[in-house]
């Protein structure tokens, strides 16, 4: 049924003459009569009675008017729950306690009254995140998208790359250093339980293992963060890598140091992924606070070479 021929059909209900209703829809009164003749062809009924002063409802048509208005209704609430700004905007920030939650969250929070869902899909790899963003599941992802495997109706930004740290035990060889060069780090065990083959920060530490000659594995169960601190702080020898504004709790008895990497500095580098010509407000001004908000980045730089811009 044509939503265009209802719509015609209630406004010639509600203002008996075709002329009246080619006017307020903006078109001639020929096409009205024409959608007019289509809907009753559709409906194989008269749905309204022509006479010398306009028209009326048949019978018929006095039964299928609260329908066609329930109807116009329902399209126009499926208009309106996907028009842009009408709903809230669904970012995949990817964990919760890594710099693009953070980043969403000061968003948040410096622009009073938008509306928006921060959900996490730490379960997808890049590629899975990039196809959720297209098929409409989220609104934008951030993520490391190899720019291979960008796909068409993506547009994709680096807005958001994030120095890397080393985190340590107070009894590590460089609990005491101010910073150290990722080359500092050769012969030292860093381990990163938790990382899955597939995922772009798989990529991401091969790719930073390869460029630097370290030692990174994910060997072992993963039990969460707070057994991660409970073995570094015990560790005479153990370190893992954080991102500088990822957030961790310990107990102040643990003392982890938090070591900043210079020379080069490695970034990991979040890009913004979001359906191509998506014109939702929240969207545009998030990007637009992701390109003005951010601070400077390190002079010496290191991504991989396959990180999407």
């Amino acid at each position: 049924m044509d939503v265009a021929a209802l719509r015609t059909f209630v406004v010639v209900a509600e203002t008996g003459q075709f002329q009246a209703a080619a006017d307020m829809l903006g078109i001639s009164q020929q096409a009205v009569s024409k959608r007019i003749a289509a809907l009753e062809r559709h409906t194989e009924v008269a749905l309204l009675v022509r006479t010398p002063r306009g028209s009326r409802l048949s019978l018929d048509g006095q039964v299928f008017l609260p329908h066609a208005k329930k109807v116009l209704a329902a399209v126009e609430q499926a208009e309106q729950a996907v028009r842009p700004g009408s709903r809230p905007l669904r970012v995949d920030v990817l964990n919760r306690r890594i710099s693009p939650a953070q980043v969403v969250y000061r968003f948040y929070r410096s622009h009073s009254g938008t509306e928006l869902d921060a959900v996490t899909l730490s379960r997808e790899n890049a590629a899975q995140a990039a196809q959720a963003v297209l098929q409409g599941a989220v609104d934008a992802s951030f993520r490391a998208l190899p720019a291979d495997q960008v796909p068409a109706g993506i547009s994709v930004e680096r807005l958001l790359d994030t120095p890397l740290e080393l985190l340590v035990g107070p009894g590590h060889p460089l609990a005491d250093a101010s910073w150290v060069s990722p080359a500092d780090l050769a012969g030292h065990r860093i381990w990163i339980p938790g990382i899955r083959p597939g995922t772009e920060w798989a990529a991401f530490y091969q790719t930073l293992s390869n460029a630097f000659g370290l030692s990174i594995d994910a060997l072992g169960p993963d039990f969460g963060d707070e057994a991660l601190m409970d073995t570094l702080a015990d560790s005479a020898s153990l370190a893992t890598l954080v991102g500088s504004e990822d957030r961790y709790l310990w107990p102040r008895t643990h003392d982890l140091r938090r070591i900043p990497l210079h020379d080069p500095t490695p970034v990991y580098p979040h890009a913004l992924l979001s359906r191509s010509g998506d014109q939702h407000p929240v969207l545009t001004a998030l990007r637009d606070h992701l390109r003005t908000a951010s601070l400077p980045g390190p002079h010496d730089v290191w991504a991989p070479d396959w990180a999407a811009r």
